[in-house]
Order: structure tokens, then sequence, then C-alpha cells
């Protein structure tokens, strides 16, 4: 393929296939001697398509705001006594359970790996290329105390907050929350039941949601957007940070 004129170059950039002009303009004419057309210009189609999928899951893992951006679910350490089943990890980063709708549970001990799960989950999901986001449910608080003082607040988070086909909520119940909270909570995952997927790292047992959520019929509510349709996966008691440290 001979290579395109400037002014071929600037209509395509001009529509916005940079990429392709790229692929095309590094084609190696050594490599490709013998193609006709049509395969040299699927070969460019696939380079280009290449580069724009890898720009897209980047953008994804950047906004996800991951605690932990390295975190990679392939290389996680499957330490024999934390108990983790190497099946479910590995089901879990198929992203099914996304498309079911369901939401994921990552509870142990302090240090255990529960923000590591949650960050390589969220980042598998975005090489899936769906839209996901990390946040410490203090920092959850923090913006939703923020969102509601302004007109119309309260709706505008509401629907961001919605919109995530995958939600890490980090540091679940670690304070009880308010009663403005825990109204916040129940319409949010209202709003996310049975459209989207919440995973939750926390330190607190099923047993002890309940109380922590201030018990009655919110309490009820929310829970029961939750627990049946949720993946639960203990973590554990080893302290992850010390191993790491110590492997060091």
């Amino acid at each position: 393929m001979s290579h395109l004129d400037s002014e071929t170059k600037r209509k395509l950039r001009e529509m916005g296939v940079s990429s392709l002009v790229d692929a095309i303009e590094v084609q190696d004419d050594t490599l490709t001697l013998g193609m006709v057309f049509e395969e040299r210009i699927k070969l460019a189609v696939d380079d280009a398509h290449a580069t724009f999928t890898h720009a897209k899951v980047e953008g994804l893992i950047r906004r996800a705001g991951l605690r932990y951006p390295n975190a990679d679910l392939r290389r996680l350490d499957m330490l024999e006594q934390r108990g983790l089943d190497r099946g479910v990890i590995a089901q879990l980063g198929t992203c099914q359970f996304i498309t079911r709708q369901q939401n994921v549970v990552f509870q142990g001990f302090t240090g255990s790996g529960k923000s590591y799960l949650g960050s390589a989950l969220a980042k598998q999901a975005c090489q899936h290329r769906y839209r996901a986001h990390y946040v410490r449910m203090p920092d959850l608080e923090e913006s939703w105390a923020a969102a509601r003082d302004k007109p119309g607040g309260k709706e505008k988070w509401l629907r961001k907050y919605a919109a995530f086909t995958l939600l890490v909520i980090d540091e679940w119940l670690l304070d009880p929350p308010t009663d403005d909270v825990r109204s916040m909570l129940l319409e949010l995952l209202e709003r996310r039941y049975d459209s989207s997927s919440t995973v939750f790292c926390t330190q607190y047992a099923k047993k002890d949601w309940h109380q922590r959520l201030g018990g009655g019929v919110h309490a009820d509510a929310i829970m029961d957007r939750i627990v049946h349709n949720a993946i639960w996966i203990e973590t554990g008691n080893t302290n992850m940070r010390e191993h790491t440290a110590v492997a060091g």
C-alpha cells in the first residue's frame, strides 16, 4: 500500500480515525508484500482497533479511581491460609457476575487484602469495557454531604453513582451510618438493584450488618437489596501487608 498523501491523512484525522492513519503509515511493505488490498486494509484496521481499545480501557481504569491501580487478579497471592478459592476468583475474573447483576462481598480482617481484591475486580471490569468506580465509604459519605446542600445536588449525585456498571465500596460499615446516610444507601442500592453490580469490602460478617445499619426497617431494606444476590468471599485473617513486607 503506498503511503497516504497529506490531504488524505488530513481528512481521515478530521474524521477522528487518526489511529487508522498511523496503522497504515507504519505498515512494513516487506511484511505485507503480496497481500491484496483488502488484506492490508484489514490488517491496518485490526491494528488501529487494538490501539483504540487499549486507549479506551486505560481511560476507564484511570477514571475508576482505584486504590491500587496495579492490582491484578492474575497475580493474586493465593496463600493457603487465606482460604481463597482459585475457581471462584477465576470466575469473578470473567465478569459474568456483572451481566447477572450480582453483588460481591469481600469480608475479612484488617490487612487481609480486601481493598486489593476490590481494586483488581474493578480493573478487570474496565478491561471488559465496563464503567467501574472505587470509593471508600467515608469518602462516599463526604461527597454525599457536599452534594445534598446544592440545588438538585442529591438527584445528580444519585444518578452519578447509580450509573456505574460496577461500584466498589471499600470500608463498608467501618462506622455505623447516620439516619441521613442510611436513607441515601437505601435509595442508591434501590436504583442499582437488578441493573448493576456492587462490591462491598468489609471487616464485618453478615450477622453484624443489621445492627451496624441501625436495625429496623431501613437495615432490613438495605440488606434485602444486597445479600440475596451476592457472592460472599472470606479473605481470611492473614495480614497481607505484613506478609508482603516479610516477603520483600
